[in-house]
């Protein structure tokens, strides 16, 4: 992170104000549909992770978001080298590893980026309160809205576009991934630079560039999300089967 840049944390007032309209973003996640994925290129290759960001950087200057689970860095990485000082948002949901935190904290430090700390309207204290306790052992759906659907709607509600991690090899409901498209429930364009990449593309590129990566990805934990929801994962399963474990629940709600 660059020595003039600071930690922020939402409202989303803080958040760039949106210049284009809903239909002007639905062009564009059209015209870069065309422009990155394999279907209008010659070849009928995809646009890679580098090309993807040089898109939505020059695209959407000042007003691109990228969502970071801190399982690893990789994405902030390949973002802020087109985009320098983007802002990356984390959702602080209250039940984080101690180990994602301090993924975030080597992230803000060693990174050209501004960490964006996105907090839900409750605290997991007032949570229990009004809905009682360990509500994710109860209703994980409800609590995923709360903590994180909401917080991260209302935070990106001022920006054009956000860059997510999700990729295809990591479960049956990621399988058809696009590199971009238009995100109905948020209202903004969605990049997925790293869609085609392996669990072990991600481990490289972290090795080759020195890049932070969350402790747990090495103990059993190919996927991350809160303590409570979150279990080890035998080798050779679905790497999402840790999420959620004993409920049908395979998604917390940001990638429907």
């Amino acid at each position: 992170m660059s020595a003039d840049q600071t930690t922020t944390t939402t409202p989303a007032s803080t958040a760039p104000t949106r210049r284009r309209t809903t239909d002007e973003l639905r062009a564009l996640a059209t015209e870069g549909e065309r422009l990155l994925t394999a279907a209008h290129r010659p070849g009928g290759t995809e646009a890679d992770a580098a090309e993807v960001a040089e898109w939505a950087a020059r695209t959407f200057p000042g007003t691109l978001a990228v969502a970071c689970s801190m399982a690893d860095a990789v994405l902030p990485h390949v973002v802020a080298e087109q985009a320098p000082g983007v802002d990356v948002l984390f959702l602080d949901t209250g039940y984080h590893f101690a180990e994602t935190h301090g993924t975030r904290n080597q992230v803000e430090h060693e990174l050209d980026v501004t960490i964006v700390d996105v907090l839900p309207e409750l605290t997991v204290a007032e949570q229990d309160a009004q809905y009682g306790p360990t509500l994710h052992d109860r209703d994980p759906a409800a609590c995923c809205r709360m903590r994180k659907v909401e917080p991260l709607k209302a935070a990106l509600a001022g920006y054009e576009a956000w860059v997510t991690g999700v990729r295809r090899e990591e479960g049956p409901t990621r399988a058809d991934t696009p590199l971009v498209t238009f995100d109905e429930q948020f209202g903004l364009v969605k990049l997925n630079p790293l869609a085609a990449w392996s669990f072990d593309d991600l481990l490289g590129y972290a090795t080759d560039r020195r890049v932070p990566v969350n402790l747990l990805l090495s103990d059993g934990y190919p996927s991350i999300g809160c303590e409570p929801c979150t279990k080890r994962v035998a080798p050779g399963d679905d790497p999402r089967a840790g999420r959620w474990a004993g409920f049908a629940k395979t998604e917390c709600g940001l990638h429907p």
